[in-house]
């Protein structure tokens, strides 16, 4: 079949609908002038390529010649990929969960030449079916509305379109937010946890890692233990449980069930780099090597398949091989036994939870396959007790099936990989893997993070703006207030992990330009759109965190650890202002924005900024970097003065910091007052040790 408009697209998931029958257009004028002119409708489709149920819509009614013919004859049909324009996604998502109390992809919405929406809907099947209606009758319908009762239409488009407007701009400064808000948040954490399989709540249950960091922190602040414990228990759940790749590591986008054994199969970017954020500071504020091999489980996973030979992050991975969600990971018992003969297929199973009849159950059937997705249902000593082997050797042999198993599945039809570079994404691997490579003493996690952030710098920052997409040697779509936020955070992490004044240089820059274009002077508060994005009807602040934090709270985070690093007050108060900007939505629940949490933790916990001037390659230096950037304390920051003049410019105060007697010297400041100098890693060790007076 001849291709349609989307051919010359660069994004996977519209380049999946290039040879459709329907006679799709990417958003944007031509779209719009071909829905006023033929005064018809659009049909707005948005998703993304590892979305299982977007599959099963295409197959069903996007590759359907006479759902096609229905469409073109009704409708300006046009394709959104949500992840390269979340800014379009986010409108009309709002508008679907307003409309249905619920919302999700595919996302389907019907709306006039202007953008206004009238309906909304997800995954929409060919024929109606248990109370759905289908496309077949739906299509008609919709079209008769538009042709016999247009005004009702329009009255009620520009209602949706006015209620948007109204959210956008509604004031939600309230009250001034402190500890107290801090204790709420917590404590409804506490009330939604699942005590007996970790994480929040029932099925389906996603990671939500901002949460965890934000216990962590709480937990720092107040000692209290259940809120390290919610931590541990989850980060075992999940790393047991199916949810996590067991053959291949990597963790799967989400458990369909509340025991993390039954995943939804796509493998996504940023949860592998909030989830490294969460493992990586559970191995420091624990010490447990479990997390330290979790962690490095997924960057090995990471840099092995998410990584382009530039040194970029691809996007994802899907759920479906072979017109199936999951084929790829699941194993019958026989197939283990051919693989690995019947010892070692003892060992997988008794591990691994295996059973002859499988522990697989379809996510839309419920029924059970006939296979298996790996699991560790027991811990290692009880598996290695029933199977009469010494620890030591159950994990020896283990490794051995797992690498034996990995060999086999590659020879499998991988999911689709979507290879598009995305700025907002790759930042947060960016600072994963720069807060790992510190933590867990890898020079190389460090050096991955250094390239990759090289590459956004050399790709996606241009003439004082970031752009938003990479793929094919063309990067395009101007950047959102993420890509801003997410960058400047990267390049702080980047900055406290090799301690190079460049990348905390660049971090202001980002930060500079992140205000000037996104931040209402009105409310203080951050516009998830650049100013002049004339396609949108309307321009939205979000703060509550979804999959990933809102741009708004890592903004927040950022201007404070600017203020710390900088000694510049203006930050912190900028940061200030995001959060009343928004104090009215944190009140009101503050568990649901967990990352603002996380930077208010940071603002009102007590700071410790420490400046060691030396040369970074004496060993008395080395020893007190050492030390100040040993265990976990997430409201430190470091510098290293080294007479280096753009340094100087930008915190002046270092340049007031002598070295004493020409000794390598430390200087800590903590609660707005410093303490006397210091010229030995084993003081600088006490002084951080002894705290506050």
């Amino acid at each position: 079949m001849a291709p349609n408009r989307l051919a010359k697209e660069k994004s996977p998931y519209l380049l999946q609908h290039a040879h459709n029958p329907v006679d799709w257009y990417p958003w944007g004028k031509e779209a719009f002038a071909a829905a006023r002119d033929s005064d018809r409708p659009i049909f707005l489709s948005i998703g993304y390529a590892t979305c299982h149920w977007c599959h099963v819509m295409e197959r069903e009614s996007f590759e359907d010649p006479e759902v096609a013919a229905l469409m073109n004859d009704a409708f300006i049909n046009v394709k959104v990929d949500r992840e390269e324009r979340p800014d379009i996604d986010s409108i009309y998502m709002a508008v679907a969960q307003m409309a249905t109390g619920r919302g999700g992809w595919p996302l389907t919405v019907v709306m006039t030449p202007d953008r206004k929406p009238f309906f909304a809907a997800t995954y929409i099947p060919k024929r109606s079916r248990h109370g759905l209606r289908g496309m077949m009758d739906l299509i008609p319908q919709l079209s008769g509305v538009w042709r016999e009762r247009r005004d009702e239409i329009l009255n009620s488009a520009e209602e949706i379109r006015a209620a948007l407007q109204r959210a956008a701009t509604v004031d939600q400064r309230g009250g001034m937010l402190g500890r107290r808000t801090l204790g709420q948040g917590y404590q409804e954490l506490l009330r939604s946890f699942d005590s007996h399989h970790g994480g929040f709540g029932q099925a389906p249950k996603f990671p939500t890692p901002h949460r965890l960091l934000f216990l962590l922190r709480y937990h720092h602040r107040t000692g209290d233990p259940q809120a390290l414990s919610m931590v541990t228990r989850t980060l075992d759940a999940m790393r047991a449980g199916g949810v996590f790749d067991q053959v291949g590591f990597g963790f799967h986008r989400y458990s369909t069930d509340a025991e993390w054994l039954l995943p939804h199969f796509e493998k996504m970017l940023y949860d592998q780099a909030l989830l490294l954020m969460a493992f990586t500071e559970a191995f420091q504020i624990t010490g447990e090597e479990r997390f330290r091999t979790a962690a490095s489980e997924i960057t090995e996973y990471v840099l092995r398949d998410l990584t382009s030979p530039e040194g970029g992050f691809y996007s994802a991975e899907d759920a479906d091989s072979e017109g199936e969600e999951g084929k790829f990971y699941v194993w019958s018992v026989a197939e283990l036994d051919e693989v690995l003969g019947p010892d070692d297929a003892e060992v997988a199973r008794a591990a691994w939870g295996m059973e002859t009849e499988g522990n697989f159950l379809d996510e839309a059937t419920r029924r059970n396959t006939g296979t298996n997705i790996p699991f560790r249902p027991h811990t290692p000593e009880r598996v290695a007790e029933d199977l009469g082997l010494e620890s030591a050797e159950l994990g020896r042999r283990l490794e051995g099936v797992r690498e034996r198993l990995f060999t086999h599945r590659a020879g499998r039809i991988r999911p689709l990989l979507d290879d598009k570079v995305l700025t907002d994404w790759n930042a947060l691997m960016i600072a994963a893997l720069a807060k790992a490579g510190s933590a867990l003493g890898s020079e190389d996690l460090t050096k991955a993070s250094t390239r990759a952030a090289e590459v956004l710098w050399e790709r996606m920052w241009e003439d004082g703006r970031l752009l938003h997409r990479y793929r094919e040697g063309e990067a395009g779509i101007d950047g959102n207030l993420d890509d801003y936020a997410f960058l400047a955070w990267a390049l702080v992490e980047l900055h406290q992990a090799t301690l190079d004044p460049s990348w905390l240089h660049r971090a202001v820059d980002v930060t500079e330009r992140m205000l000037a274009l996104f931040r209402d002077d009105e409310t203080g508060a951050l516009f998830f759109t650049p100013p002049g994005r004339t396609d949108l009807i309307v321009r939205q602040k979000e703060v509550y965190d979804g999959a990933i934090p809102s741009g708004n709270s890592v903004a927040a985070q950022v201007l404070v650890r600017l203020g710390r690093l900088t000694a510049d007050a203006r930050y912190e108060d900028l940061a200030q202002d995001i959060a009343d900007g928004f104090s009215r939505s944190l009140e009101a629940q503050p568990s649901a924005h967990a990352f603002m949490l996380l930077s208010m933790e940071l603002a009102l916990g007590e700071s410790q900024e420490v400046v060691i001037v030396g040369d970074g390659s004496d060993p008395e230096t080395r020893g007190m970097l050492e030390v100040a950037s040993a265990g976990y304390n997430p409201n430190r920051v470091l510098l290293l003065a080294n007479g280096d003049q753009d340094l100087e410019r930008l915190v002046p105060l270092v340049a007031e910091m002598p070295r004493i007697e020409g000794s390598s010297t430390a200087y800590l400041c903590r609660g707005f007052r410093c303490e006397a100098p210091v010229t030995s890693a084993e003081d600088l060790g006490a002084l951080l040790e002894a705290g506050p007076d």
